[in-house]
């Protein structure tokens, strides 16, 4: 979750919200939520657990439609 709050605070396009699932049974069972950390993004399940930093941004940016960038090689 500390990762989704700094995307929010450096892009105006993005929000981030964290929601306990034992408060909000309508949202566990709309997302079928079996385990969290779940991600959902605009409104559909992105993932589900802990991501390295890297990937984790990768997948948000892929469900925003922004293209991967190719791997450079060191």
């Amino acid at each position: 979750m500390r990762l989704a709050h700094q995307l929010a605070l450096e892009s105006e396009q993005i929000t981030a919200d964290m929601v306990e699932a034992a408060e909000f049974p309508d949202l566990v069972q709309r997302y079928g939520i079996r385990a969290v950390p779940h991600i959902v993004i605009n409104g559909r399940t992105a993932f589900v657990g802990a991501l390295p930093e890297a990937e984790f941004v990768s997948r948000v940016l892929e469900a925003a439609g922004v293209p991967a960038k190719p791997e450079q090689k060191s």
